[in-house]
């Protein structure tokens, strides 16, 4: 498995960093990752999302929502055409600071026979989009 991390501080509470992540129809006016994302953020829902790397084209996945703890944690499980070639487990952690911040963490788990060399293609590409991502999602929530 491989997987790929990133956080930021926020100067915000878990709930408004909860509630712009949540937002999925915002998503075209801030976020310059993930595109776009619908359906319902359920545990066991199905969601469409679009996701644009720096760089590269847009893809479209049809990924599962494996956990929506509310203010906390969320995440979705997508696969590369079947399951076990490529896939990625998705995850976005909001923790409460000592100081009244929030640590957001954004993370994804790859697995699969294709991991490996698809890994060193994509690798750098995905972890500099979760990173303009980050960026994107404290100031939105900085500005309230």
């Amino acid at each position: 498995m491989r997987r790929i991390e990133t956080e930021i501080q926020i100067d915000g509470t878990t709930g408004a960093v909860w509630n712009v992540l949540m937002d999925f129809a915002a998503y075209p006016e801030w976020n310059p990752f993930v595109r776009e994302i619908s359906g319902t953020p359920v545990e066991g829902e199905q969601l469409t999302i679009r996701l644009q790397a720096p760089g590269h084209k847009a893809m479209t996945m049809t990924p599962r929502v494996t956990i929506a703890e509310s203010g906390h944690s969320f995440s979705w499980l997508g696969k590369l055409w079947i399951k076990g070639l490529f896939d990625g487990h998705h995850h976005f952690r909001i923790r409460e600071q000592s100081d009244g911040s929030v640590l957001f963490t954004q993370s994804e788990d790859f697995a699969g026979l294709l991991a490996p060399v698809l890994m060193k293609t994509i690798g750098e590409e995905t972890r500099d989009g979760f990173e303009l991502m980050n960026d994107a999602l404290k100031r939105r929530v900085e500005r309230g």
